[in-house]
Order: C-alpha cells, then structure tokens, then sequence
C-alpha cells in the first residue's frame, strides 16, 4: 500500500510508547514515512480509525515521545506539546484521526516560542497555524469523509500537512541539534546519565537544560528516563524471566527503584502489566 507521501512504514507489532491493552481491537493503525521535503521536521505521520461498539470505550494509553503533535479529526483540530506523564485519550463511536509527530525541531520553528509552554497541554491548530490551519483542517477532513481507510484518502491527508509545514523550514542549527540530542538518547539504550549527553555534545549540562527546555518542553533526565520507561514496557511485554532482569538491563539500581518509576507514571506496578500480557502473543497494532 502507498501513499502520495510515500510507503506504508514497517511497524513493530506494537509501538513500545503504546501502553495498549491486550485483545484490544477498537481500531486500526495506519504509520507512513513524511515526504522526504519535511526530513528534519516530522518524523512520521499515524492514522487510527476506530469503531467502538455503544455504550462502550478504549482508552488508548501512551508514554509519548519526546516530540509535539497535531491531530486532526472529525470533532477536533489541535496542536499538542509533549505529555511529561500518562497521555490517555479515550475512543468512543465511530471515528478516524490524522496524526503528525514532529521532529523535535519543530515546535520552536512552527509555533515562534519555547515549546515549554504548551508542556502538558493542547491548543487549537488554528492558534499556531492561524488561516492556514483552519484550511488545513478543512482539506483534511474533506479528503477523510467518505473512506478513512484508504491509502488515496490518507495520501492527500498527509499532502495537505506537507503544504503547510514546509512553510516552516528551513530546520535551524539549534534544531539539527535537538533532534540529534534525542536520537542519542533514543536509540541507546546505554545512556543513563546527563552526563553522557553533555559528553556526546560538547555541551555544558546547563546549555543542554536551556535546549532540551526550549525545543522539547522538558529536561535532559525526563529524555533518558521516558525512553527507560518505554523500554521497560516493550520488556514486560515479551514475559521476561523476572523483574529483576528488566530492571539490571535499563541500569536500574535494584528492581524496587524500578517499579517506584514505572508505576509513577503508567499507574500499574510492572508485575500488574507483565501479567496482563501474560500468554498474549502478537498483538496487532
């Protein structure tokens, strides 16, 4: 299948940010690669359409990524800054988003203000977009009527984002910065400490507060410990032999500093998840 922007993405089974519960089949999970014009500023686009039965509800729990969103769907068009905790959103009815992640980068480039400020929050697409959010909403929702599952439908969803976006390139030095800062941060699992960052960077651990605060919204320790946390969950998932091996792999002191981490922010204890998942073998997306 493909889109005006490019392939269907491979995907994991399951995103390892996606707390999702098992048998839960309240919707279908489209990810694309963004046109290669936005590399830099978005990182992908993601599609749900769902359809729940009356009466009934799927919340969709998420330890989200270091990165801004918008969402835009039938009922609603917003501009999302990172959740530092739990972001829950509940599917009801029958319904479809059109989801963009943004690069780190791009929140500063779009918006023009330290992305501090929508930490923990939402705001209507139209207040950073201004008219062009309000047209893109509408192209998005016209293209999205009739069959939110088809790749031509989602292929011109992603084409009206792209129109807009561009808009907001070039990516800046700092930008190229912060998005090499999280993938760092990402894609090794052995970085424990700020320290290590700072080392990567040549940065001093105050430059890297001010950077990680103005383009992500947050602190360098949330980055390492949102990406321990993820981890953690995509472990549990797959029945290890105890907990106390989760907790030595992610560099956790003792498995009790672990569990005090993850059921903080998930609200479960890693045995509760672990369990849950129990004799559950691929789970769709």
């Amino acid at each position: 299948m493909k889109s005006d922007s490019g392939p269907l993405r491979p995907i994991d089974t399951i995103e390892r940010a996606h707390l999702k519960e098992p048998g839960d089949a309240s919707h279908t999970m489209f990810r694309y690669e963004p046109d290669p014009a936005l590399h830099g500023l978005v990182e992908r686009f993601w599609i749900p359409v769902w359809s729940v039965p009356p009466g009934q509800e799927a919340p969709q729990r998420v330890l989200q990524y270091p990165h801004c969103l918008f969402v835009i769907t039938n009922t609603y068009a917003r501009f999302y800054g990172v959740v530092s905790g739990l972001s829950t959103t509940t599917l009801t009815g029958d319904g479809w988003a059109v989801g963009v992640m943004c690069a780190p980068s791009a929140g500063y480039l779009i918006t023009g203000r330290s992305v501090s400020e929508y930490t923990d929050t939402h705001v209507p697409v139209a207040d950073v977009l201004g008219a062009a959010g309000e047209q893109l909403t509408e192209r998005v929702r016209t293209v999205m009527r009739s069959d939110p599952t088809a790749a031509t439908a989602h292929g011109e969803a992603m084409a009206a984002y792209t129109d807009v976006l561009r808009g907001s390139l070039p990516v800046d030095e700092e930008g190229q910065l912060i998005n090499a800062v999280v993938a760092f941060v990402e894609q090794n699992p052995d970085v424990l400490r700020v320290a290590q960052v700072c080392a990567e960077f040549d940065l001093t651990e105050r430059s890297l507060q001010r950077l990680v605060r103005r383009r992500v919204g947050l602190s360098p320790k949330w980055l390492i410990q949102r990406r321990r946390l993820q981890e953690a969950a995509q472990r549990l998932r797959e029945q290890p032999r105890s907990l106390a091996d989760v907790a030595a792999v992610l560099g956790y002191a003792d498995q009790a500093h672990f569990s005090r981490d993850f059921t903080r922010v998930t609200a479960l204890t890693p045995r509760e998840f672990a369990k849950a998942w129990a004799g559950v073998a691929g789970p769709a997306s």
